[in-house]
């Protein structure tokens, strides 16, 4: 039995693409796997504070510098650290917003990314503390930015997600790519189609 959080990051509704795919690939898996607990955050419809002074006190200053807002800021993140820890998989669906992730999605991995809880300082460097663990990353995008093609170096999306989740140790990843939505009606629905068909097996063998 396995604890799956499920992150949807999209303000969108119905027309979200990304959301849709996560949605039903989520749906999919939880009908596969029964002995599984699925756990859904929705980031895009309910975002997570960003990180403020309060929360920075909170994080790092001693006991007896700690205010009632330090705390109250912190809280939130331990229990979103508590409930990302918590889990075996992740299932992200995420927009590309300006060639990268969304701001609440960076909110949300900015309240996980902590010191101590889920990546450590050492002498040889970092080292991320959040092992064992598989992550499925379900991103949409306008445009289509193909590996080695010009347009790839606009990409910054996914080599941000490979590296931030990298250095906390999730280094078992995988990309679905639904692109080219505004690429005319042709190339979106094969773009669809071919990321759908891959979360149908996906979630039988992820």
């Amino acid at each position: 039995m396995s604890k799956v959080l499920v992150i949807t990051a999209s303000p969108r509704g119905e027309r979200s693409v990304s959301r849709t795919l996560t949605t039903n690939f989520a749906q999919a898996w939880a009908q596969n796997h029964q002995q599984d607990t699925v756990l859904l955050r929705d980031v895009g419809h309910h975002p997570v504070p960003h990180v403020t002074e309060p929360w920075v006190v909170g994080a790092f200053a001693p006991a007896e510098a700690q205010t009632p807002e330090s705390k109250a800021a912190i809280a939130v993140s331990d229990q979103l650290v508590e409930e990302f820890l918590a889990a075996e998989r992740y299932i992200f669906g995420i927009p590309m917003y300006n060639l990268n992730i969304p701001s609440t999605f960076k909110a949300y991995i900015d309240q996980i990314v902590r010191a101590g809880k889920t990546f450590a300082v050492g002498p040889n460097g970092y080292e991320g503390l959040v092992k064992g663990k598989k992550a499925l990353f379900i991103t949409s995008s306008g445009g289509a930015f193909p590996v080695g093609s010009p347009m790839a170096a606009y990409n910054f999306q996914e080599p941000y997600l490979r590296a931030i989740f990298g250095f906390i140790g999730v280094t078992d990843v995988q990309f679905v790519v639904a692109d080219s939505m505004n690429q005319g009606e042709d190339a979106a629905k094969a773009s669809r189609t071919k990321a759908e068909n891959t979360l149908k097996e996906l979630a039988t063998t992820w």
